[in-house]
């Protein structure tokens, strides 16, 4: 999986992208990222990537020239997906990111400011993002989101692929509570059933606490989420109304 990020901040990755499992999944060759600082695609000696909007307004926003010879270069080395990060963008949620994994190579442009030349949006970026109804310096943040989020598919990024499977929105749920030891920390006890040894029993109770979880957090998962006969006869039982 390849990331190409357009920034006029690359240092901002310095740090997430030698931590953890990143570092580990670049080191291992499962995920390349690349940084590019939009100011090297400027061809004037103050290397300027913004200008005044026509028609007067707040703010600064990016030229498309620097954009559109960053976009041209990543192009010419395959055919990425290219996508715009800015609070226009299509609100991201796991269904795509899996839809984004599947492209194996995305650029990933970190708007600023105002945001960048309407031609560029419209004639050479292919996809819009959102990280969330909420504003941000920059999409530096946006584009790390992504990153990580998408990298978790990749084969070998994650210790167990079960793992991956069973998290929270990747079967449509949030995903059920967790307990370690000690048995009892301040007179609360890990409830009985996961100390049974009973697998199939146990799978139970951390699915209907999934279902459980999601009708008081977010009812609105439920609409999206493959819900078998006995999900909604429980889920009825909490006070569940499948047509809301």
């Amino acid at each position: 999986m390849r990331f190409d990020v357009i920034t006029i901040f690359p240092e901002y990755f310095e740090s997430p992208l030698q931590v953890g499992a990143l570092k580990k999944a670049q080191e291992k060759g499962l995920i390349l990222v690349n940084v590019l600082n939009l100011r090297d695609f400027t061809f004037d000696k103050h290397k300027m990537v913004d200008d005044r909007p026509f028609g007067g307004g707040e703010g600064m926003v990016f030229k498309p020239e620097p954009l559109y010879r960053a976009i041209e270069k990543l192009r010419k080395e395959g055919n990425p997906y290219v996508i715009y990060l800015s609070p226009q963008g299509r609100l991201l949620s796991q269904e795509i990111v899996k839809e984004l994994y599947e492209k194996k190579h995305l650029v990933l442009i970190c708007g600023r400011y105002e945001g960048v030349d309407e031609r560029i949006r419209e004639h050479f970026i292919d996809d819009e993002i959102s990280i969330g109804d909420y504003i941000v310096f920059g999409g530096e943040v946006a584009a790390l989101v992504v990153i990580e989020a998408v990298s978790r598919l990749v084969p070998g990024v994650v210790g167990k692929k079960d793992s991956v499977e069973k998290e929270t929105f990747s079967q449509g749920l949030l995903k059920y509570p967790q307990y370690t030891r000690p048995r009892e920390f301040l007179g609360y006890k890990v409830p009985e059933i996961l100390l049974s040894g009973d697998h199939k029993a146990i799978a139970r109770w951390r699915h209907q606490k999934s279902l459980e979880i999601t009708f008081k957090r977010r009812p609105d998962l439920l609409k999206k989420a493959p819900l078998s006969r006995e999900d909604k006869d429980f889920l009825r039982k909490l006070g569940w109304k499948e047509d809301e």
